[in-house]
């Protein structure tokens, strides 16, 4: 298992480090120092995403990131109170998932999932705003 071509092509074309781990038949992908639009404690993360076998044709399914992430004002973020240990380190987990439908196998891939990402932090703010 490793990250597909056109997911490893994605992320080079645009200057995005990472590394690839295998770990519970999921490819473990960390980006280190991803960005984190303001409204947040930190700007920047190390965001983990497990691709599950099968991936772009299954779907991936949450994602993690260390250190922990809140608003700005203290609140904590729904759905972000569980911390989960993966690769020797302790994650914040972002339990969100596709509705059936939502992810097209054989279009979308790790592109697609991290502009969904990115727009889950901003949405998350966004609604503090609200």
């Amino acid at each position: 298992m490793s990250l597909p071509g056109a997911d490893a092509a994605h992320l080079a074309e645009r200057g995005i480090a990472y590394t690839t781990q295998v770990e519970s038949g999921m490819v473990c992908v960390v980006l280190p120092d991803w960005p984190v639009p303001p409204g947040y404690n930190r700007t920047s993360v190390d965001l983990l995403v497990r691709l599950p076998a099968g991936f772009p044709d299954a779907a991936p399914d949450m994602w993690w990131v260390d250190p922990a992430l809140v608003r700005a004002d203290g609140r904590p973020v729904e759905a972000t109170q569980i911390t989960e240990v993966y690769l020797g380190r302790s994650w914040q987990r972002w339990s969100r998932h596709f509705s059936p439908g939502q992810w097209r196998p054989g279009i979308d891939g790790l592109e697609t999932y991290l502009a969904r990402i990115r727009g889950e932090l901003l949405r998350s703010i966004q609604q503090v705003a609200a």
